[in-house]
């Protein structure tokens, strides 16, 4: 019983996964953070098998940590999603497969483009506009097809999650929190999706912190005009 959504637009990748963790018809947790952020400009939404998920989504951080260390570099969206697909393809290959589903987005800060990846536990990986994992797939996709449009802002791309979360509510006996992100050219920034506009928030710090840049940074003190020699 689990759901996570993911959407791109114009400039930023959404991401939402479900707070639950449980087995069967039992709940344990209502407070699970099934998003992990990868790099300056990369996370992922991951569910399945408990043990698998958190073993692997910590593999994949560290990895990736470590070839920012390595290299001076964060990696790109499209790498990245290629050695986590050849990680869970190598893996199914082998005695210990992992039982993760997972939603890929970055966004590529060469090329100013959001990149969102499908990747299932078999090792497919898919380029896509919007996707979803889990129950919730089974009632929102359509409701993606229907209301997503190529270019969306960040404010419309919201409507649409919200939409999914709303059909979710209505149409499954299970009952989900939500927790959701969004990464576009400044980072990786977690929404509270009980505010009536989310992005207020993440406007404003980006604000303050524009302004405080500009405080630290030396003003130009005049250049002093060169001394004329007196005529002799």
């Amino acid at each position: 019983m689990e759901c996570s959504f993911g959407i791109s637009g114009k400039d930023f990748v959404l991401l939402a996964s479900d707070m639950s963790a449980g087995r069967s018809i039992l709940q344990f947790k209502s407070d699970e953070n099934k998003l992990k952020t990868l790099g300056p400009h990369l996370a992922m939404a991951y569910g399945g098998e408990p043990g698998d998920t958190n073993n692997f989504a910590d593999f994949v951080e560290r990895n990736v940590r470590l070839y920012h260390i390595r290299h001076n570099s964060a990696l790109l969206p499209h790498a990245a999603s290629a050695w986590i697909r050849r990680s869970l393809a190598d893996a199914l290959r082998s005695r210990r497969p992992y039982a993760v589903n997972l939603l890929l987005g970055g966004y590529d800060t060469t090329t100013d483009l959001p990149h969102l990846y499908w990747i299932d536990y078999l090792g497919t990986k898919a380029v896509v506009p919007y996707a979803a994992h889990g129950f919730g797939q089974l009632v929102a996709l359509s409701t993606m097809d229907k209301w997503w449009t190529e270019g969306c802002d960040r404010h419309q791309g919201l409507e649409v999650l919200r939409k999914c979360i709303n059909e979710v509510a209505i149409r499954l006996t299970v009952k989900f929190n939500f927790n959701c992100i969004i990464i576009d050219k400044n980072g990786v920034h977690q929404l509270d999706l009980s505010s009536d506009d989310p992005f207020a928030k993440i406007e404003a710090e980006e604000a303050a912190e524009a302004a405080k840049i500009a405080a630290e940074q030396p003003s130009a003190s005049p250049t002093p005009a060169p001394a004329v020699a007196a005529a002799a």
